[in-house]
């Protein structure tokens, strides 16, 4: 993907400033509407629930009405079970008080939600009944993958995450809830199962167990053991989301919208793709000393390949690899000098500086002087601007071009 294309304006998101217009007359059959008054039933009550956030108003959403209804009609054409599925619609209008709690400003807004839970990114795919007919099916296959032996679990992705799941039966109870644990986090890890002779080694009879792998390419940590109840679906999520969600996440142009929505500023170490030992350092730094900083930044590794362009921002080359670098969405700040991250409390201290607004200074007037005034002779410079600002969600969130409204 080319840098400069994410960078491109997209057009044709409605905003409050917009006229009204004269909107689609839904009939009886298309998406469910739904309302504060049922609309913890329908969340509550199906596996997936994929939602239209509209505004009567928008241009947009009368755009998009009938081909959303279209494909409601077509999802309940396909026959899913009762309780797998549903599409429904909000007008955020009348139903503010759900706008709101979702925190829905752009209409339309397409949002799926997966055991009640909101999937953390929007639905941006093609718009029409095909996609969205697609789009459904997909959410509904099985999301853990079976295993016929042991022996294929020394196969698995090392670049990835996995929770894997020793089981007796297909049809009992711990393996439902690791479905829906699974279904609602499979972005986020992979998922295995295995079941009978398969996996009669490793769990005691008629007590499954599961375990979670981490990412073997830049961890060393051992397999790790969930010990709570299985069959409490709000206690294996919990513990499933927090080893899926590592403190250190690796930012890539396919999530780095998603990342920047978060609204926390990067700490991004940059390395070589070959260069797993800067990873695992870094890594283990962070949660050693920082983990204590993950409610103020998101700490970040970045292909510096991939994400060359930050660097000419910061006057760096692929060669000067590995750097750490903060991007507050305002300016980018280089960390002085990669070798020092080892330092005790040099990394802290550079997050220090960012929150109280010392790097900033230092950037316009050089570095603080021991006295409280700064000395007007100072050469004034310009930080770099923030790169991953341009990443964020465009205030006209939707594109006329190619396959999206």
């Amino acid at each position: 993907m080319n840098w400069d294309s994410l960078f491109n304006f997209r057009f044709g998101a409605c905003a409050l400033v917009l006229l009204c217009h004269s909107f689609y007359n839904p009939t009886d059959s298309g998406a469910v509407s739904i309302t504060q008054n049922n609309l913890d039933m329908v969340l509550a009550s199906n596996e997936i629930v994929f939602i239209n956030f509209y505004a009567e108003w928008c241009r947009f959403s009368n755009m998009l009405m009938p081909i959303f209804d279209d494909s409601a009609d077509e999802v309940t054409k396909a026959g899913y079970d009762a309780g797998k599925v549903v599409m429904g619609k909000v007008d955020c209008d009348k139903e503010g008080a759900i706008a709101t709690r979702f925190h829905i400003t752009k209409y339309p807004t397409l949002k799926l939600f997966r055991n009640g839970i909101p999937a953390k990114k929007e639905y941006r795919g093609q718009r029409s009944v095909e996609a969205f007919s697609e789009f459904i099916k997909k959410q509904l296959t099985d999301p853990v993958k079976n295993f016929g032996s042991l022996k294929e679990l020394h196969d698995l992705s090392e670049d990835k995450r996995h929770i894997i799941g020793y089981m007796d039966r297909r049809d009992q109870l711990e393996y439902e809830t690791l479905r829906k644990v699974a279904a609602s986090l499979k972005d986020e890890c992979q998922f295995h199962a295995g079941f009978g002779d398969a996996s009669q080694q490793m769990h005691p009879p008629g007590q499954p167990v599961v375990v979670f792998r981490t990412d073997k390419r830049t961890s060393t940590e051992p397999d790790e053991t969930f010990r709570g109840s299985l069959t409490n679906f709000d206690e294996l999520y919990a513990w499933v989301q927090e080893k899926c969600i590592p403190l250190v996440r690796e930012i890539t142009f396919e999530n780095a919208e998603e990342l920047t929505e978060e609204g926390l500023p990067f700490l991004i170490l940059f390395h070589h793709p070959t260069d797993t030992e800067s990873v695992k350092k870094y890594k283990e730094l962070i949660t050693r000393d920082l983990v204590g900083e993950k409610q103020n930044v998101n700490f970040l590794t970045a292909d510096g390949v991939r994400f060359e362009h930050p660097l000419h921002h910061l006057g760096k080359s692929i060669s000067d690899l590995p750097l750490i670098a903060i991007d507050s969405f305002r300016h980018m700040y280089l960390f002085p000098s990669y070798k020092d991250m080892e330092k005790p409390g040099r990394l802290y201290q550079f997050l220090q500086d960012l929150y109280s607004g010392k790097l900033h200074r230092e950037f316009h007037y050089g570095p603080d002087p021991d006295q409280a005034l700064l000395d007007s002779d100072v050469k004034v410079t310009t930080p770099p601007e923030s790169t991953f600002k341009k990443l964020a969600p465009s205030k006209n969130r939707y594109t006329l071009l190619r396959d999206e409204l």
